[in-house]
């Protein structure tokens, strides 16, 4: 199966304004990776969910969820420099990676707990530096 990265934009985009709460998983509320999930499941796009995660995921669990979603062939890992648009970036705002947004060419859209909801906002310098990790979907076509 084909998956336009403007299919991901989209399904990303249409969460923008519900609101952050941990471990959400529903239109009503997301954190980063509920949005994430939420974009599979409208693509129809398998994965295994993690959940009892704590704000701060420790011991390498999200880089080990998404890991295994390559090893599985579900996921390509990417340069953080070859990233494109309907990328999902792993990032950190300090210690282990804690957060996922994805790329849109020039945004990131994400599940953000200090604006307390998803938003889309420039990938400027600082969140940029914060990019640890690139995943991209197996099959997307630009």
């Amino acid at each position: 199966m084909t998956i336009k990265a403007d299919d991901i934009l989209a399904s990303a985009r249409s969460y923008i304004g519900v609101p952050f709460q941990h471990q959400g998983r529903s239109r009503q509320c997301l954190d980063c990776v509920g949005l994430l999930l939420k974009v599979a499941d409208d693509l129809t796009v398998p994965y295994t969910d993690v959940e009892g995660y704590t704000r701060r995921p420790w011991g390498g669990l999200l880089e080990q969820t998404f890991d295994d979603h390559v090893a599985s062939g579900q996921l390509l890992k990417v340069e953080p420099s070859q990233r494109q648009k309907g990328d999902f970036l792993m990032m950190r705002f300090k210690g282990q990676p804690q957060h996922l947004a994805v790329f849109t060419g020039e945004n990131i859209i994400h599940a953000y707990e200090a604006v307390g909801k998803v938003c889309e906002h420039r990938l400027d310098e600082m969140w940029a530096s914060r990019i640890v990790r690139v995943y991209r979907l197996e099959g997307v076509d630009l």
